[in-house]
């Protein structure tokens, strides 16, 4: 299963990052092969709809959970009509190899 996590950056000691449709990468988790791959997040700048179209791009790549700080409510609502869960963590000091850990 492929979970996405918010990331400041595009390494794994990376700071997690409170935003969604605006965080500036994307951790790509996937527990069944172990890999891991960040994609820049093209929308992370969009002058409005970043959570929207942000979502699309999270069904498009076939994710089924998505780790970040918050979720605006067009973002909620796009995000379960296609039953991708949604888990919200407050903490900004969390590394992704943190989240990675607590994952496995």
């Amino acid at each position: 299963m492929k979970t996405v996590i918010t990331s400041s950056g595009n390494k794994v000691d990376a700071k997690f990052d409170l935003r969604f449709g605006r965080a500036a990468w994307f951790c790509v988790f996937d527990d069944t092969t172990g890999n891991v791959e960040f994609i820049e997040n093209e929308n992370a700048n969009a002058g409005n709809g970043a959570g929207t179209k942000t979502s699309e791009k999270m069904v498009e790549l076939d994710v089924k959970k998505i780790i970040s700080g918050d979720f605006g409510p067009k973002a909620k609502d796009l995000l379960e009509k296609f039953d991708i869960q949604m888990v919200i963590i407050q903490n900004d000091e969390y590394s992704i190899s943190d989240i990675i850990a607590k994952i496995k």
